[in-house]
This record gives structure tokens, C-alpha cells and sequence, in this order.
């Protein structure tokens, strides 16, 4: 059964379109099975009604004619049950209707099972046969998990696919995409489009431009691998027996010009750049290896692929260098990194769009700090025809409007004047404190990473840093920055804030966030080797970095250092022994400055349950909230798959922080809180009643925080969270929050969608 499933499941992946996965699944699956009949009947979103959309061994003229009501037959039962419906003789049951022209009139055993997709009904898979039984258990158990497999490949073909329909069709018609809210915000702007390096399969359909440069460049691209191919033949030409070299002439062969290579000089030809036309060859070519039977064949879909990556390389390469960027850019991509947002320039970038990550990962936490409306986890969006289409993001609920009517378009170009008249009525609180009506202070700092940063949180009247990231100029690098060279980046950073603290984490690298010349492959990289895992087990790293935020300390006195992801008091314990020896041999090079205070960040549970056995040894606490909000809920805040399961209002969330925030009071030691919860005007508001002493954001939430604030008294906040401690349920407490903002007029912070 396995390998019966994989061979489908890869085949119905390699399909065009849905109608052709859909009939390769009743294909395979009647043949598999032995039975005379498999079809499927899809809902259609719309009506309701279950739609006859693929079938092998009924009447095939009426495949997107007839159709069941919802609840309606045998299928409308399935769907409606939402379990195997399993039948000896299915005429002779009371929901039984029959499609006239349909030809099921012969068939008596019926099995149905539904295609579910995150708890929604898709379809209906029947699998039907003329002999008076019930399929066995093995035949249901196995239409149940191929059901269960291709769901998730039907909803997104079914997505994607209507919506490649109307962009080829050139209708203009809108379409809506839902994702994740990255970064909050509304842009409107032309669709630029990051290919992965080498990826054929992400490379965007686009008209050339010159199409005479196109397949001069493509030519080119061509020399350069059949140069390297043969060089790598020549310098085995002693270790090969002539058979096996005579390999390397079919590698070159499959490049022919009177081939494959003459296959993309046509469509270039047609009006395809080269890019898209050799990506599009390349990959029906590999699809038509891969269905082969024999497994020679088949391997060959190996070698078309990775000659079809050696020259789309070089095709690259020569293209990065022409890269034009329009006024109000939207960067799309399948899975956007720090070094994308770095290619272009900051004036002409509108938004970001990421098919893959989740609102709480390192590209969109960056994306916050920047002020750049981001919508991630958009995993149903066709990004590769997106190409100089006109889209509309709205950061606040995570959807992309895809040719928006005038009259939506209208309604958010009505919330970005919105937005920046709340920025200009905003930037009047600049120079006044954080105070709440009863005189309580306090402290807004911000997160940074980037020198970019600072000016922005400046005017807007930061009084600290609360988390500076270090491992940032680590990633826009091609090797690990030298001690000098951390030296100099802290020091531009102490000296830019001066005297106002800098709290500096040490390096942070795992999870997201993998140095490109440093890989950690993991099969569960949030629960493996980061954070200070990694610099304690390379005390080499470890050192030269304290090292260099000593040596830059050295005049200034504003320097914090806290480490990240501790989870018990012995990494605590190695960690601080090795800082104090560092600023004992820094003392006696001659480096003078007192040791800075340092504190551990509280990420993980266990160091919510041991928060006052950490107080006792360090100077400060801070609560990383993003990460423990996804270790208390296991959530992977990267999966937007269970991107809904992901809530920082959570009742346990607000249980642990409050138990942190007291630990802290009870041993004397400030704790303060970095993560995304505090730079949310609801969020602040429970931090504050919590006890909290420093809130922690992007530059860009600054004003809305302290503008919240500001309107609050700490008696109310106090009697607001002892209101929603006793909530059961996330949005329960979302809803009073709200409800408490609106009650003292900031409505402008909520945010409802948009159809």
C-alpha cells in the first residue's frame, strides 16, 4: 500500500492543473484497488452543491455537468458525516439518488469517503463496483489514507488553480489569498518576484523584454555548462573506463541544440524570457521521465533536472545584475530571507509577501522592525505569475488582494491616509514620557539589528534598547565577523543610544535563523542546537564576542548583555563564568570598564519555572515572548499550518508571564519583555498591570504603545487583568481587550478585514 500511495501521491503532485489530478487519482486509485469505478465529486464553494468533477468508469460527458446538493445522496451523506460511507447495495438505501446519464445503474457496492482539508469538506472520493459487497476493511483503510494524502495537494490545487486561470486569461478578475499578518500595515504596489537560486520550478512565467539579448543570454548559459561539464569529464579521463565516459557525451547530448536546447530557443522565439522558457521545457521533460515505468528512463529525470539547474544558475547570474525595481515594490517570494530585503533599495520597497513562514518568523520580525506591511504563510498563492501584477497587502489580517476592484482598492488606499494621519497625529508624543493618567512610568525601548534602525527609533523617542540582535550582521555575511569587525558594528550601536542603555543578546543562531556558512541540519531545529547551545559548545564564538562588546563598552557604560535560551542554571552558571573571564583579561590588556550587568532571557518553560533561581544569579530578566508563547502552545511559529494555534493572549501564555514578572519582584531584579506582545497596544496594557518595567518593540510601535498608555490608568489595567486571568479562551480575551481600547477611544488600533 505505501508504495502503491507514494507512486500516486507523486504523480498527482507532478500534475498541471487540479482537473488533471483529479483524474489521475481515479485512474490510479481503480487500478489500485481492483474496482470498477473511482470518481470524484468536489464542492463548489459557491453553491454548496458537490460537483461530478473526475471520473474512471462512469460517463465521462457529464464531468462538470451533474452535481448533488449539499446533503443530497449518497456523496451529500459522506460529506455530511464527514466518515466512510461503506455500502453491499447502494440503490437500496434511503439517501440513494440516482444522476440520470451518469451510468451508476449497474454499480451496487458503493464506499465514499470525504476529502477533508484543515477541518473543511473538499469532496467526496467514491470508489464503486457492479458485484453486491462491502469493500473490505483493507480497501476502505486505503481510500481513507489517499484521501487523507492528497487533501492538502486538491485544496491547494484548487486555489491556486483558479486563480491561474483568471491571470492567464488576463480577466482582471480579484482574487483574495489568505496568509498570516507579518508585519502591520497596508501597501498597494506592483508584484516583484525573488526567485530561489537555481529553482526551475519557482521561476515566473514573464514576456522578454529583448528576445534577441534572451537567446544570445541563453546560448551563453548553455557554453558555460557544457565548458564545465567537460571539464569535469577530462579531469576524470584517467579514473573512468571508456564506457563510463562515454556518459558524459549523453549529459551534453541532452543539450543539444537540435533537443532540448532547441526547445527554449523557441519559446523565447515565442515571447518567453529565457528564464521561463528553459524552466518550462526542463520540467516537462522531467515529468515525462518520471511517469516512465522502466527505472533507466526514469533516472534520467535526474539529469535533465540538474542540467536545467546549471544553466538557469548562470542565467541568474547574469540577470541579478540588470535587477530594476519599480516605485512601490511588494518582494514575493516562496520563503523571503534577511539578505532579499537587503537587494533592494528601502525607498522603493512597499511589501513583503512570503508563501512560506509564519508572523513570527525572523523575516517578518525584521520586516516589523522596518515598518514594512508583510503578509507570510500565503501557501496557496500562485507567487511565480505574479510578475509586475498590481496587489494590495493588508498586513493587518494577513490577505493579499490580487487586481483589487476600484472600490476596495479605494477602501484601503482610505486606511493607509488613515494610518498616516495617526503617525502625523502620533509623532506629537515623541518628546512627552510613557506615563499612564495616574502618573505610573513607563520605559519604551526598542528591538534592533540593523544601523537602519536607529535613527527611526530615535525620532520616535526610544529610551533604550531592549533587544539588539546580534546575530543580523552575522547573516549578512560570508563567514563569521571577526572580533575588530563585532567591535566596530557594537560600537556604532553603544555610541548611537548613548547614554541610553543597549541591551545586547548574544549570538542567536538555529532555528529560523541559519548562518549560510555555518548550517545546522535538524530534523526539529526549534527544539536542537540554538541559541546559547551553540556558543557555549564553541567557546571560541562565544568569547570573541563578549570580548567585543567589552572593548566596545569601553568610554560608554551603556552596555547589557543577555543571553539567550537558557534553560537551566548550569548553562547559566558557564555562561557567566566565561564572561567574567573575559573582562578579567580584558583588565589586564588594559581595557577599562566595569562589568556590565547582565541578564538571561526567559523562553522556555523551564525557565519560567526556575525564573527566581535565575533571578538570584543575574542582574536583569527579559521574557522573549514570541519563543515562549511557541514552547508553551508547541507551535512551530514558522508552520502556518497551525499558524491559528499560535496566540500570545493564550491563558497559559498570560499565566507564565505573570509568574515571571513576580519572580522578579520577589528577588528585587527588574524584568522586562522584548518579545511581539509588547509593541501591541493590547498587550502593553495586561504587561503593565502584570508589573513589568521596560516594554520592549519595533521602532514603529512605539507610538501606539505609548499612545495606549497614556490614555490608561494602572487601577484599570490592574482590574482589566483580573478580568481576563479568568478567561478560558484566547479570543475571549482578545475580544474584552479590544473591547477595553475601544471603551477609551483607540478604536484606530483595531483592524477588521476587508472583503
Amino acid at each position: 500500500m505505501l508504495e502503491t500511495l507514494r507512486h500516486i501521491v507523486q504523480e498527482v503532485n507532478a500534475a498541471e492543473g487540479l482537473d488533471d489530478a483529479l483524474q489521475i487519482i481515479v485512474r490510479r486509485v481503480r487500478d489500485a484497488m481492483g474496482t470498477e469505478v473511482c470518481s470524484v465529486y468536489m464542492r463548489d464553494p459557491s453553491t454548496g452543491c458537490y460537483v461530478f468533477r473526475a471520473t474512471e468508469g462512469l460517463n465521462p460527458d457529464l464531468v462538470g455537468q451533474a452535481s448533488l446538493a449539499a446533503g443530497e445522496g449518497l456523496v451529500g451523506m459522506v460529506a455530511v458525516r464527514e466518515e466512510p460511507v461503506n455500502l453491499e447495495n447502494a440503490a437500496n438505501h434511503p439517501s440513494f439518488q440516482l444522476l440520470p446519464g451518469i451510468g451508476e445503474e449497474q454499480y451496487h457496492a458503493f464506499l465514499g469517503v470525504p476529502i477533508i482539508h484543515q477541518r473543511v469538506v473538499l469532496g467526496v472520493l467514491v470508489a464503486q463496483q457492479a458485484q453486491q459487497r462491502r469493500f473490505d476493511e483493507s480497501d476502505e483503510a486505503f481510500l481513507v489514507t489517499m484521501s487523507a494524502q492528497l487533501a492538502g495537494v486538491i485544496a491547494h490545487a484548487q486555489v491556486t488553480g483558479a486563480v491561474q486561470d483568471e491571470i492567464l486569461a488576463g480577466a482582471g478578475t480579484p482574487a483574495k489569498i489568505s496568509g498570516v499578518p507579518g508585519a502591520p500595515g497596508i501597501a498597494i504596489g506592483t508584484a516583484v518576484v525573488v526567485s530561489p537560486i537555481a529553482d526551475m520550478y519557482a521561476v515566473p512565467p514573464r514576456k522578454a523584454q529583448n528576445r534577441r539579448q534572451e537567446v544570445r543570454a541563453f546560448g551563453e548559459a548553455l557554453q558555460c555548462v557544457v565548458k564545465d561539464i567537460q571539464a569535469v569529464a577530462d579531469s576524470l579521463g584517467t579514473e573512468l573506463s571508456p564506457e563510463d565516459h562515454a556518459l558524459f557525451d549523453v549529459y551534453l547530448g541532452i543539450l543539444d541544440d537540435s533537443t532540448i536546447g532547441a526547445e527554449v530557443v523557441g519559446l523565447i522565439k515565442a515571447g518567453e524570457w529565457a528564464q521561463g522558457a528553459l524552466s518550462q521545457v526542463m520540467i516537462e521533460h522531467i515529468r515525462h521521465f518520471e511517469r516512465m515505468e522502466h527505472s533507466y528512463l526514469k533516472e534520467r529525470a535526474v539529469d535533465v533536472k540538474d542540467l536545467g539547474t546549471r544553466v538557469l544558475a548562470y542565467l541568474q547570474a547574469s540577470d541579478k545584475e540588470e535587477q530594476t525595481y519599480p516605485d512601490q515594490t511588494i518582494l514575493v517570494g516562496e520563503e523571503l530571507t534577511a539578505s532579499s530585503l537587503g537587494e533592494i533599495p528601502r525607498e522603493k520597497l512597499a511589501g513583503l509577501i512570503s508563501v512560506r513562514g509564519s508572523g513570527n518568523s525572523h523575516v517578518a520580525i525584521l520586516a516589523r522592525a522596518m515598518g514594512v506591511p508583510t503578509v507570510m504563510g500565503a501557501v496557496d498563492l500562485p507567487y511565480t505569475m505574479l510578475q509586475d501584477r498590481e496587489l494590495v497587502i493588508d498586513g493587518y489580517n494577513g490577505t493579499v488582494h490580487l487586481n483589487p476592484p476600484p472600490q476596495v482598492k479605494q477602501r484601503f488606499q482610505e486606511i493607509v491616509d488613515q494610518d498616516r494621519a495617526l503617525t502625523r497625529d502620533l509623532e506629537s508624543l515623541r518628546d512627552k514620557p510613557c506615563e499612564t493618567l495616574d502618573g505610573h512610568r513607563m520605559p519604551l525601548w526598542v528591538n534592533t539589528g540593523l544601523m537602519a534602525d536607529v535613527t527611526r527609533s530615535l525620532e520616535w523617542g526610544a529610551e533604550g534598547v531592549g533587544l539588539f540582535r546580534t546575530e543580523i550582521p552575522f547573516l549578512l555575511r560570508d563567514r563569521f565577523p571577526s572580533e575588530e569587525e563585532q567591535r566596530q558594528i557594537y560600537r556604532n550601536q553603544l555610541e548611537a543610544f548613548a547614554p541610553k542603555p543597549v541591551t545586547m543578546r548574544t549570538l542567536d543562531i538555529g532555528g529560523d535563523k541559519a548562518l549560510p556558512y555555518f548550517p545546522i541540519e535538524e530534523d526539529n531545529p526549534f527544539l536542537g542546537w540554538r541559541g546559547i547551545r551553540v556558543t557555549l559548545d564553541h567557546p571560541e564564538i562565544f568569547l570573541a564576542q563578549i570580548r567585543a562588546m567589552l572593548k566596545a563598552n569601553e568610554g560608554l557604560g551603556n552596555l547589557r548583555i543577555m543571553l539567550p535560551m537558557i534553560c537551566n542554571i548550569s548553562e547559566l552558571e558557564e555562561a557567566l563564568d566565561l564572561i567574567h573571564r573575559s573582562h578579567r583579561e580584558l583588565l589586564q590588556e588594559g581595557v577599562k570598564g566595569e562589568l556590565p550587568p547582565i541578564g538571561v532571557m526567559v523562553e522556555v518553560p523551564a525557565a519560567v519555572y526556575q525564573a527566581r533561581a535565575m533571578a538570584r544569579r543575574v542582574d536583569f530578566m527579559s521574557v522573549g515572548s514570541n519563543d515562549l508563547t511557541q514552547y508553551l502552545l508547541a507551535v512551530d511559529r514558522n508552520n502556518p499550518r497551525v499558524a491559528d494555534l499560535y496566540h500570545s493572549l493564550h491563558p497559559a501564555v498570560l499565566q507564565a508571564l505573570t509568574d515571571v514578572a513576580a519572580a522578579g519582584e520577589a528577588e528585587g531584579i527588574p524584568v522586562t519583555i522584548c518579545g511581539e506582545l509588547a509593541g501591541d497596544p493590547e498587550g502593553a496594557v495586561l504587561l503593565l498591570a502584570m508589573g513589568y518595567k521596560v516594554l520592549s518593540m519595533n521602532a514603529t510601535s512605539l507610538p501606539k504603545v505609548k499612545k495606549a498608555l497614556r490614555n490608561v490608568n494602572l487601577g484599570e489595567a490592574r482590574e482589566l487583568l483580573n478580568e481576563v486571568m479568568v478567561m478560558d479562551r484566547a479570543s475571549e480575551i482578545h475580544q474584552r481587550l479590544e473591547q477595553f481600547l475601544a471603551e477609551h477611544g483607540m478604536e484606530q488600533f483595531i483592524h477588521n478585514p476587508i472583503d
